[in-house]
């Protein structure tokens, strides 16, 4: 668990800790995003990619226990009973959405909506969380993407997941809460998100965290 910990960013770091009793299942949700994310930055053949992410699959889903033994986040996530992710399937194609030809609705739909049911711990959550979970995936890739015109459109498509009042967010969904906050903050003023956590997304994070917004 520390090895894997050690690896996670600070902002899902920071947001993992408002998840309470459940911030170590945070962590390695997060953790495992990250995973999929170096994956496909890494990957130049599509079949390739495809390939990696079927071994993850299978893997995570593996009821016997058996595969993926010996990698560390498997591990860690058996040994705390979070296996298989909620929202896996979404999850993974979303990622591969990146692979080869750019889906960006796929990516956002799919990554985000998976995402934020690992999160969640729960495989139904209601529509607009599918949509919340969309315009934060959009909005982060916004910020690691090298092509600024991706990146332009990453927000573009961000903005059409936004809703225009308030939802009805529970405390068991206070991280992705203030996830969807910090991105919508970006987002409704057509910029990309930071590269990584400055001095000015960290008060916005504590700011959320205090007042909801």
């Amino acid at each position: 668990m520390h090895a894997v910990s050690d690896d996670l960013a600070p902002l899902p770091s920071l947001l993992s800790a408002y998840a309470g009793p459940g911030a170590a299942r945070h962590r390695l949700v997060w953790a495992l995003d990250a995973r999929f994310a170096r994956l496909v930055a890494t990957t130049s053949e599509p079949i390739i990619g495809q390939m990696r992410l079927a071994w993850w699959n299978d893997a995570l889903t593996d009821e016997n226990g058996v595969k993926g033994q010996g990698e560390p986040l498997i591990d860690a996530m058996r040994q705390l009973g979070a296996l298989p992710p909620h929202g896996l399937a979404q999850w993974l194609d979303g990622w591969e959405a990146l692979i080869g030809e750019l889906d960006l609705s796929g990516y956002a739909e799919g990554r985000g909506s998976g995402l934020f049911r690992a999160l969640a711990g729960q495989e139904d959550i209601p529509p607009w969380l599918d949509r919340a979970g969309a315009a934060w995936a959009l909005w982060d890739l916004s910020g690691h993407h090298a092509d600024p015109d991706v990146a332009g459109k990453a927000i573009d498509l961000a903005r059409t997941y936004i809703s225009g009042g308030s939802l009805p967010w529970t405390k068991q969904w206070r991280p992705l809460q203030i996830a969807y906050h910090l991105a919508r903050h970006d987002i409704e003023k057509g910029r990309r998100a930071p590269a990584g956590l400055t001095p000015g997304l960290y008060w916005r994070l504590v700011r959320i965290g205090l007042f909801g917004r």
